[in-house]
C-alpha cells in the first residue's frame, strides 16, 4: 500500500508554522513528512526560506510517530558532505530512527550563494556520488580520511552516529541519474510518475527492494477559482520543469520565466478547488506508477491552517482508497 506523506514547505511558511503544521499532520494520520531545504523561496510571492534543519530539529521533539525526511539536500556546495553527514546524524537520534536523509545534486537558486559559481550537470552528478561515499563512511562513526576529486575529509568522526546509520534517498530524473545512483542509495526520490523510470531503478539495484518517493503539489480552497488564482501566484515557477528550474540563480530569474505562465495552465497541471475527490485522483498517476511514498504539497500559506484542520484527514481517506 502506498505510504502518504505532508511536505513542509520552506518556500512558503515561516519555521513556527512549520512546527505547527508537522503537528497537524501527524495527528492527521500522515505517514512521513517530507521537508525542502532551500536558502531562497523559488517566486518572491512565496516569502520564506527558514533553515530546514533547525526547522526538522524542533518538528523531531514536537511529534513522535511521523517520519522525517529532506526533499532534498544538496550535499555539495552549501553543505560540506561532512557536514551533512553530521547533521544526518543528529536528527536520526533526536528523532529515534524517524529520519530519511534525502539528497540531490542541488538547484543554482540554494547553492550559488556561497560563491563557488555553479557547475555543469556532469560535474554536479560525480559531486554528488562523492560526497554519498563520504557520509556513509562517516555515518559508521569510523574516522574518516578521504581524498577525492571533489572533497577532501581530513580524520573526521561523526561522535553521535546513529547504529545501521541513516537511510539515503537520491533524486534521480533519468537513466544517467538512475544508472549512478541506484547503486549507492537505499531509496528514490523523484518528482514525475514515471513507470519506466522506477523499473530502470529496480533493474539498475538488481531488484533490491527501496522506497519510490514521489511529490505533488495540490491547492485546496473552498473556492477554486481562489485555489487557481494562488497556484498561478506561488506555484507557476513549477511549469518550467527542473532541467530549467535546477538553473536559474535567484527568485527575480523565476519571476522572468514565467512571466507568461497564465493561470489555466497552472491548473491544466495542478488540480485546484474544494472537491477532494479530484484532488485525490490527481495523485492516481504516481500509485499507479509503484509509487511506495507520495507527498502532497498543499500550494501556499494562507489556507494552511484550515486544509490541516478541516481537509487533510478525509483527503487522506481518499488517497488510501486509491
Amino acid at each position: 500500500m502506498t505510504r502518504f506523506g505532508y511536505t513542509l514547505m520552506t518556500e512558503q511558511s515561516g519555521p513556527r508554522e512549520l512546527v505547527a503544521y508537522a503537528q497537524a499532520a501527524e495527528a492527521a494520520g500522515y505517514d512521513y513528512l517530507a521537508c525542502s531545504d532551500h536558502y531562497s523561496p523559488w517566486l518572491v510571492s512565496q516569502g520564506h526560506a527558514p533553515y530546514a534543519w533547525t526547522v526538522l530539529g524542533a518538528v523531531a521533539q514536537a511529534t513522535s510517530r511521523v517520519e522525517l525526511m529532506t526533499y532534498v539536500t544538496c550535499p555539495t556546495m552549501r553543505y560540506h558532505p561532512a557536514v551533512v553527514a553530521q547533521k544526518a546524524a543528529t536528527m536520526q537520534v533526536l528523532s529515534d530512527g524517524r529520519f530519511t536523509l534525502g539528497l540531490g545534486s542541488g538547484e543554482n537558486l540554494n547553492e550559488h550563494v556561497v560563491g563557488e559559481g555553479w557547475p555543469a550537470v556532469h560535474a554536479r552528478q560525480d559531486m554528488l556520488a562523492e560526497a554519498i561515499e563520504i557520509i556513509r563512511a562517516l555515518h559508521t562513526g569510523d574516522l574518516v580520511t578521504y581524498e577525492g576529486e571533489w572533497f577532501r575529509v581530513d580524520s573526521a568522526r561523526v561522535w553521535d552516529a546513529p547504529d545501521g546509520g541513516v537511510p539515503i534517498g537520491v533524486a534521480v530524473s533519468g537513466d544517467s541519474s538512475v544508472a549512478e545512483f541506484a547503486p549507492l542509495a537505499d531509496h528514490l526520490i523523484t518528482t514525475a510518475p514515471d513507470a519506466d523510470l522506477l523499473a530502470s531503478w529496480d533493474e539498475a539495484r538488481g531488484g533490491r527492494a527501496s522506497r519510490k518517493i514521489g511529490q505533488i503539489p495540490i491547492s485546496w480552497d473552498p473556492d477554486r477559482d481562489a485555489a487557481v488564482a494562488r497556484a498561478h501566484e506561488q506555484f507557476r515557477w513549477f511549469a518550467g520543469g527542473w532541467a530549467v528550474n535546477a538553473d536559474l540563480p535567484t527568485p527575480a530569474g523565476f519571476e522572468g520565466a514565467s512571466a507568461y505562465v497564465r493561470p489555466e495552465d497552472v491548473a491544466a497541471s495542478i488540480a485546484c478547488g474544494p472537491d477532494l475527490d479530484a484532488l485525490a485522483e490527481s495523485v492516481r498517476p504516481f500509485v499507479d506508477a509503484g509509487f511506495t511514498d507520495v507527498a502532497i504539497v498543499q500550494v501556499g500559506d494562507a489556507q494552511q491552517e484550515r486544509f490541516l484542520a478541516e481537509v487533510a484527514e478525509p483527503l487522506l481517506e481518499r488517497l488510501r482508497a486509491l
